[in-house]
């Protein structure tokens, strides 16, 4: 029996949308819905499929990574709940809690909602959670808090149609500084404060990307200022969902539709789309209420004693930093993997709300950062914190390893980089002690090269691969390196170097480290030292581990497991998925166009006038899968219909199609042109069905295509 649904407490649109998704399962179990469409459908909900049959991952959505004790609470006893008791800290500054049931999700994420953790748009092919700089508020160096910016954004494209069925993923950070803390420069959308005469802007970079082909995202502006930046990105984003490629996956994300225009042509089509919005300006409310109460400091702080002076002094080194506000400090917890288990979170909340502000920043290296603490309460929070293995030094250091869950649970993972992680940090600790204090260089491992571990951004990267052996496979890792962000914020994406056997890497990490000591010139940067160098220096230094001639049983045994490894690739829930059915291609259509009535009858103007749009473009698709046309972009289908069609006469249409659809990016969405819209678009789809009917005798149409219109 499925856990019993308890709404109360739960913001109305909350409510609406875990009551929607436990419909969807119950549909999909009763055979109501196809199993392929409603994985698209999880997915924009943070239900994510994986290794394991059976489970799900359940992926949360925390902008800027900001969290209040009441939600880490909440989070910890969901956990126990309904997962394993292990709460997930992952890149994007999110919380993951694995091996749920399905039919858990909906109680699930109500029990979050209640402390206003969602989960829309948590995964799929929507705006991904927006990161930014943990610092951000707090940054000595920062020009202003970029928070109210990034929550606006948040806020904004929450349950935003236009961002709710792209071809790919969006992904947006926002920097606190010139440093570039958050990897502005390999995201979709990056954004850098800027000071012009006095008024607030960004520097904005467009198209950045990791993966098997990752670029440095172009700066599109030296300056933006802030009431622009919502109207830029929602018309942008209407660009990518209109141009964007939709069936081939490898090729959806915007920094390929970056190649195919120059930045002058996207930023034309940009302008076009936002003659079309319903506010070319949004001014965004940036108060000092995103900065939380400071605690007090209790009188018995002063004097507490210290058992290890030494490692005190190590850690108040390497974890913890000055704030901008005079007096508070700033704590980082090195989290290792990032895995928090529910008892410990509840004693770190308990922590938090004794000596620092009542708010967290989950880091984008798997951490944790704390408030406000007051210096003469920094003895006091270490000692609590020591007691709990949460004082460990070295955070941001290369001791500090960053790994995705790899194969412990994730489909796409080729080998393991979990178990590797913790292999590393143990030679690293064992025989680098005294790099602990050093930030320079970092470590960053992913299970596959979709880069979840953001290997292509470290100084030292490792992805998961394999090696062929005659009928065996050998676990392996692809190594580069020279990635990351220089002292003057410049990014680099690492270059790969060779591929070696999984378990010789720890052997292929000393001899680069020791190699680096002996060669580098007089305080030379560990990437300087790569440039100078070249990728055939490192290729021949570490090309003796790749002999497959010395090869021992173990070596065909990945880290951390105990079989002989095998190599299981399951399908990827990333971006959409693969459907092939014109009538439910059409019902989706369908859908579409009673969501806009809806969105007419709550005022929503500019909702309706976008789900009218797609219920033009899905019942285009349809018509043009059934007559064998590709349909790889929006603007493509647009096209295709009028030529396939409208000019050949087999559809009646008073105006070419192109005209009636793109009235979008002619119009703002008043209200007298949604309702004109709307109705166009509900007239378009009786054509349609209508059509289907005459032409297909009532025979169910299969359609090889991805669908993801």
């Amino acid at each position: 029996m499925a856990t019993k649904l308890n709404l109360e407490g739960i913001q109305p649109a909350d409510q609406k949308d875990i009551t929607e998704l436990k419909q969807k399962i119950t549909d999909v179990q009763l055979g109501r819905i196809d199993e392929e469409r409603f994985k698209h459908y999880r997915l924009t909900r943070g239900v994510y499929g994986q290794r394991q049959l059976g489970v799900q991952m359940f992926r949360t959505k925390i902008p800027f990574g900001r969290l209040t004790t009441e939600q880490l609470d909440a989070l910890a006893d969901a956990s126990e709940r309904y997962s394993t008791g292990n709460l997930h800290l992952t890149t994007r500054q999110n919380i993951q809690l694995h091996y749920v049931k399905l039919k858990d999700t909906p109680a699930l994420w109500a029990d979050l909602s209640r402390v206003g953790v969602t989960a829309m748009g948590a995964c799929g092919n929507t705006i991904r959670n927006i990161t930014a700089s943990a610092k951000a508020g707090i940054h000595p160096d920062e020009l202003f808090d970029v928070s109210p910016y990034v929550h606006a954004l948040f806020e904004y494209f929450l349950r935003n149609p236009i961002a709710q069925e792209m071809g790919r993923k969006i992904k947006i950070a926002f920097s606190a500084t010139n440093e570039d803390s958050a990897f502005a420069y390999f995201h979709d959308f990056g954004f850098i404060p800027r000071i012009k005469n006095g008024e607030r802007g960004f520097k904005v970079l467009l198209g950045g990307g990791l993966g098997a082909q990752a670029m440095i995202a172009p700066t599109v502006y030296e300056f933006l200022p802030t009431y622009k930046v919502i109207p830029f990105v929602e018309a942008s984003i209407r660009v990518f969902d209109r141009y964007g490629e939709r069936e081939k996956r490898m090729k959806a994300r915007l920094k390929f539709l970056l190649k195919k225009y120059t930045i002058a042509e996207f930023l034309e089509l940009v302008e076009q789309e936002t003659r079309a919005l319903a506010n070319a300006s949004i001014e965004i409310e940036d108060s000092n209420n995103w900065q939380p109460t400071p605690p007090a400091t209790l009188a018995e702080e002063t004097s507490i004693s210290i058992q290890n002076p030494t490692a005190y002094q190590l850690w108040r080194l390497t974890n913890v930093f000055e704030q901008k506000q005079k007096g508070y400090h700033g704590v980082q917890l090195k989290i290792r993997l990032g895995n928090l288990s529910a008892s410990l979170a509840r004693q770190l909340s308990g922590i938090v709300r004794k000596y620092a502000a009542n708010e967290l920043r989950l880091t984008i290296n798997q951490g944790i950062l704390l408030k406000y603490i007051p210096t003469d309460s920094l003895p006091a929070i270490y000692n609590a914190l020591d007691a709990l293995g949460l004082a460990n030094p070295g955070f941001g250091s290369i001791v500090d390893v960053t790994a995705c869950p790899g194969t412990d649970t994730c489909n796409l993972a080729v080998s393991n980089s979990t178990a590797l992680a913790n292999q590393l940090e143990q030679v690293l600790l064992e025989n680098y002690a005294y790099w602990i204090g050093d930030k320079e260089v970092n470590i960053k491992i992913s299970g596959c090269m979709n880069a979840c571990g953001q290997h292509m951004a470290a100084n030292i990267g490792f992805h998961g691969s394999s090696i062929k052996v005659g009928k065996q496979v050998l676990p392996a890792m692809q190594i580069v390196l020279g990635g990351g962000v220089d002292e003057t914020g410049k990014g680099f994406i690492a270059e790969k170097i060779i591929k070696i056997p999984t378990k010789r890497t720890p052997i292929a990490l000393t001899w680069l480290l020791d190699d680096y000591e002996e060669k580098e010139l007089g305080g030379e940067r560990f990437n300087d030292y790569v440039q100078r160098q070249g990728k055939m220096y490192f290729y021949n230094l570490l090309k003796e581990l790749t002999t497959k001639d010395d090869l021992h049983s173990s070596d065909f045994w990945d880290w951390g497991q105990e079989t002989i490894y095998k190599k299981e690739i399951g399908v990827g829930e990333c971006a959409g998925v693969a459907f092939d059915m014109v009538t439910t291609i059409l019902n989706d259509a369908k859908e579409k166009v009673e969501l806009g009535r809806q969105a007419l009858e709550e005022e929503l103007f500019g909702d309706s006038v976008y789900l009218s749009y797609g219920a033009f473009v899905v019942a285009a698709k349809a018509i043009l899968l059934g007559v064998d046309v590709k349909c790889n972009t929006h603007i493509g289908i647009i096209k295709d219909f009028d030529q396939h069609l409208v000019d050949t006469g087999l559809f009646d249409l008073e105006v070419p199609f192109a005209e009636l659809v793109l009235q979008i990016n002619q119009n703002q969405p008043e209200p007298a042109f949604a309702e004109q819209y709307w109705q166009q678009a509900a007239a378009f789809l009786e054509q349609v069905f209508a059509y289907r009917e005459a032409r297909l005798d009532g025979n169910k149409e299969v359609i090889n295509a991805h669908y993801n219109a």
